[in-house]
């Protein structure tokens, strides 16, 4: 049986998600493990819920983690293997790079977009 995990929120340093099997019936929880470039984290807890083939998923973040660049972390299924979920965490000049070259960009279309719209109401008016 297929496993999904779907995120739900990265608070204070620990990523919560949620485990499904596909097909919903009754299973024991599933083992999951986590990694990053390729060194094993501590195991993720898993948690049963009020839904039948549901988990909570609970990953306390080390604090090597927290460096610059982005940091990727793969959830797999100890059972078969498969890589079940991921989540990538962006910090430091990396990303403030990233987001003023992003910013820029946005900036130059809405430029370009109020620019095409004015024309158009004045050629529209007249």
């Amino acid at each position: 049986m297929a496993i999904t995990l779907t995120k739900t929120v990265l608070k204070s340093g620990v990523w919560h998600g949620r485990a499904a099997r596909d097909d919903g019936a009754a299973h024991p929880a599933p083992r999951l493990s986590a990694w990053h470039q390729n060194d094993a984290l501590d195991a993720p807890e898993v948690v049963a819920t009020k839904e039948t083939g549901q988990w909570d998923v609970h990953l306390t973040l080390p604090a090597r983690l927290l460096s610059d660049g982005v940091q990727t972390v793969l959830f797999r299924d100890d059972e078969s293997g498969d890589t079940v979920g991921s989540f990538t965490l962006v910090a430091g000049d990396a990303l403030d790079d990233d987001i003023r070259a992003e910013m820029a960009l946005l900036r130059a279309e809405l430029d370009m977009l109020k620019k095409a719209f004015r024309r158009h109401v004045s050629e529209g008016v007249g």
